[in-house]
């Protein structure tokens, strides 16, 4: 891959990375107050669901920052 088209990858990479920073700790936050508020069956699952999603969310952020630097370093050091 040409080192430009590589960079403008690691910037697209970068600005999912913002935006998962943001929403994903909004989702687990969520999922941490309806748990708290919400008290009967059916309600008491969308809880889960959205603790379920934000952890998992959480945990593909910090993936995805590793892969996003990865990309940078990759094109920084590129021979």
């Amino acid at each position: 891959m040409p080192k430009k088209a590589t960079f403008e990858r690691g910037i697209k990479q970068l600005l999912i990375l913002l935006g998962l920073l943001v929403f994903s700790p909004i989702v687990l936050s969520l999922g941490f107050k309806s748990l708290r508020i919400y008290t009967e069956s059916p309600q008491i699952y969308i809880s889960y669901l959205l603790l379920t999603i934000g952890g998992l969310l959480i945990l593909f952020t910090v993936y995805f920052g590793f892969k996003t630097i990865k990309t940078f370093l990759d094109t920084l050091f590129e021979k």
